[in-house]
């Protein structure tokens, strides 16, 4: 879970030839939504349409959401107004040709950028940039306005048993598979195949080859190779920046990113515990809850990510506090969180996304259904919402309404996606009123295109082993049963279907070894469902203790 910040840095970076696969990949399909500031008045309907774009930062590069936005003019024209969406994006159309000037102001403090020509047609990008420690001070004074803190409830955290309406290990593996897979739509890729140097990273390394005590090109190759994702290859050069300035922020707080992604966790909290005594920011809090996410301290974890919330409010904040909770099955003070979230930012898809997998883990299928939905609508070309609702479906026997049209619409937009054809494939499949039904002829053709795309995807196999098994085709089911294994030996149902299959041919011998492997693999899901549970247990009555205590008694 990377801070917003470093994020922004990664778009700043994009002028140095940084591969923008990463930023956009990360921060424009999760983090930004599209600029919707709004222009009250056209100031000449006749002229050629111009416009004004831009996006409002904080000094440390943070985007600012909610900020006010005027665009005034010499003439008598009224001033235009705009509020920042959720990246921290506005925009004023049809404008027409004059001199302008662009205000942004969030609770009291401004920034101007103008006046500037604007020529016909011309589409013009202007930033803001807001003082940073002003906007801190005033976000901590005015919390309260915009931030209300959810009152957990005792009961919200301590009922670690109940399945929310859920009957079988297969429901709670798939809800737990769930609850882990929103954390992974804040984390950011890093790593892979190393990428060829940049120019930009050629000429920092030709400075430090003669001048290796040159801050700025230490600094700022540091920065370049953290968010490339090179964060081992950056240590050295931040090490030696901070060595060289001791007093600059900046480099202090990407040393420390780039020791937490390097697995250098001990340095990396001391050294953020350091910048905290100097500022109280809370990019730092939230790279403390990353930290302790990664040494398995869950309580110190969702501490520090709601501290980093309730200082600043974003959208980035407030939904990895409540991934947090969600992963650590605190489902109801999840919901509440990505409550807050989605009513301050209702174009962030990836809040309606973890608001829905806290239902699921709540039990409501309905209502976990509806959110999902609402996240593929918001933007049809993510991936995320209809793979959830996959997930959700192929454990469940009913369907509600509107899951088979966003899951028709996900195979449409994305016809070469193994996953898209199966999840399609299988809802038609669950509509079905009988073998012959004629929805199944549509479903089958799916499921071999996914099976085609991926071998690997052994659930295609063993739903194509179930149709041709109703039809009592029972030869080809059994075909079907081992290529699912063969792709997949971990799948267990295919196991016990190929069991039956052997007992209802007369090889007993064969049908008694695939119960037995069946058993063994059920065994041992059991049993991590088992240990993951104790673990829960452990962290929802913790944390019920840390609500519950009166505020002189919790520690600090």
């Amino acid at each position: 879970m990377y801070p917003s910040r470093l994020n922004a840095c990664r778009l700043r970076c994009s002028a140095c030839s940084i591969p923008v696969c990463l930023v956009l990949g990360v921060v424009c399909a999760i983090l930004t939504s599209q600029a919707t500031g709004q222009a009250t008045k056209s100031l000449s309907a006749a002229s050629p349409a111009a416009s004004i774009q831009g996006i409002v930062r904080d000094s440390q590069g943070r985007t600012v959401a909610g900020a006010a936005v005027s665009l005034t003019t010499q003439s008598d024209v009224p001033p235009q107004t705009a509020r920042t969406d959720a990246g921290g994006a506005y925009r004023f159309v049809a404008l027409r040709r004059a001199e302008y000037t662009v205000h942004a102001t969030v609770d009291k403090i401004e920034a101007s950028v103008g006046p500037f020509t604007l020529q016909e047609s011309e589409t013009k990008t202007v930033d803001l940039v807001l003082p940073l420690t002003k906007i801190a001070a005033a976000s901590a004074a005015s919390a309260p306005e915009f931030y209300d803190e959810p009152q957990f409830t005792v009961a919200g955290v301590t009922d670690t048993t109940n399945l929310g309406g859920h009957g079988s290990d297969t429901v709670v593996r798939t809800r737990d598979a769930l609850t882990k897979s929103v954390t992974s739509l804040s984390k950011t890729e890093t790593g892979g195949t190393p990428k060829a140097p940049s120019s930009a990273e050629k000429i920092y390394r030709e400075t430090l080859e003669s001048d290796s005590s040159n801050f700025e090109a230490n600094h700022s190759l540091g920065k370049l190779l953290l968010a490339d994702g090179r964060s081992k290859d950056a240590l050295p050069f931040l090490e030696r920046a901070s060595r060289l300035r001791p007093s600059d922020y900046d480099s202090a707080f990407e040393l420390a990113v780039a020791q937490s992604d390097s697995g250098q966790l001990e340095r990396a909290n001391a050294g953020v515990k350091a910048l905290l005594a100097r500022r109280d920011l809370a990019e730092l809090h939230h790279l403390l809850g990353d930290i302790a996410e990664k040494q398995n301290d869950p309580l110190v974890a969702v501490k520090e990510y709601e501290r980093a919330a309730q200082q600043n409010p974003s959208e980035g904040n407030l939904f990895d506090w409540g991934a947090e909770l969600l992963m650590h099955h605190a489902a109801e003070p999840a919901i509440e969180v990505f409550t807050k979230g989605h009513r301050l930012f209702p174009r962030s898809g990836r809040m309606l996304v973890g608001l829905g997998v806290g239902w699921y883990a709540r039990g409501s299928y309905d209502q976990a259904a509806a959110r999902l939905c609402e996240a593929s609508d918001l933007n049809p070309a993510d991936p995320n919402p209809y793979l959830f609702l996959g997930k959700i479906i192929s454990v469940e026997r009913a369907q509600p309404e509107g899951v088979g049209q966003r899951l028709q619409r996900f195979a449409r937009l994305n016809p070469q996606n193994a996953w898209a054809n199966y999840y399609y494939g299988l809802s038609l499949w669950k509509q079905r009123l009988g073998p012959q039904d004629a929805i199944v002829t549509r479903a089958e053709p799916l499921l071999n295109k996914a099976a085609e795309l991926d071998p690997q995807l052994g659930l295609a196999y063993l739903q194509l082993g179930i149709i041709h098994w109703d039809r009592q085709e029972f030869s080809e089911a059994t075909s079907f049963y081992k290529k699912a294994i063969a792709a997949n030996p971990q799948l267990e149902e295919a196991h016990y279907r190929l069991a039956q299959a052997y007992k209802r041919a007369g090889d007993d011998s064969k049908a008694q070894q695939e119960l037995h492997i069946y058993d063994q693999i059920s065994k041992q899901k059991a049993e991590q469902i088992e240990r993951e549970r104790r673990e829960v247990r452990q962290f929802v009555y913790t944390l019920r203790d840390r609500i519950s205590a009166p505020p002189e008694q919790e520690k600090h």
